[in-house]
C-alpha cells in the first residue's frame, strides 16, 4: 500500500501522519508526505474571520515563492522527524498549486492508494466562507481519503 500525507505545519496534519505511519507500519506500506506551495494569498492575523472586502485588502498578502518553499521544506523536514520518532519512514514532495489540485492530482497521477489529511476544526462560519481543504480534497479524491483531528 502506498499512503499520500498531506502536510501543512498544524497539528491536525502531524495527526494524520501519526495516524498513516501506525497503519503503514501494521501494513507494510509506504508513505510520503507531501506540501503543497501556494504563495497566491495567506492570512497575515487577525482573530476574527474575514468579514468584508476591506477586511481582506488589510489581512491578506502575496508571499514570495522562495519563503513558501522554504516554509514548505521545514513541515517537510518536521514530518521526517515525527516519522523517525514514531519508527517509520517517509519520502517528501513539494507539489505546486492549490492545495487540493495539486494534492488530489498527485496522489492520482502517482497512483497512491490512500490520502491522510488533518483538519483543524475551524469554526463552520470559517468553512463556509473559505471552505475546509479536507473536505475539498475528499470531494476532489480518487482514492479514499481519511480525514484526522
Amino acid at each position: 500500500m502506498r499512503f499520500l500525507v498531506a502536510m501543512d505545519g498544524s497539528d491536525a496534519a502531524e495527526n494524520a501522519l501519526t495516524y498513516a505511519a501506525e497503519i503503514g507500519t501494521a501494513m507494510d506500506g509506504a508513505i510520503t508526505v507531501v506540501h503543497a506551495v501556494n504563495p497566491a494569498v495567506y492570512d497575515t492575523g487577525g482573530n476574527e474571520p474575514i468579514s468584508t472586502l476591506s477586511d481582506a485588502n488589510r489581512r491578506l498578502i502575496i508571499e514570495r515563492i522562495e519563503a513558501a518553499e522554504d516554509r514548505g521544506q521545514q513541515y517537510l523536514d518536521r514530518a521526517t522527524s515525527l516519522a523517525e520518532e514514531l519508527g517509520a519512514s517517509v519520502e517528501t514532495e513539494l507539489v505546486y498549486g492549490d492545495p487540493v489540485e495539486a494534492i488530489t492530482d498527485f496522489a492520482e497521477t502517482a497512483n497512491y492508494d490512500a490520502i491522510f489529511v488533518g483538519h483543524r476544526g475551524r469554526s463552520g462560519r470559517t468553512d463556509l466562507m473559505l471552505g475546509s481543504v479536507a473536505k475539498q480534497i475528499v470531494e476532489r479524491a480518487t482514492v479514499p481519503v481519511t480525514v484526522v483531528r
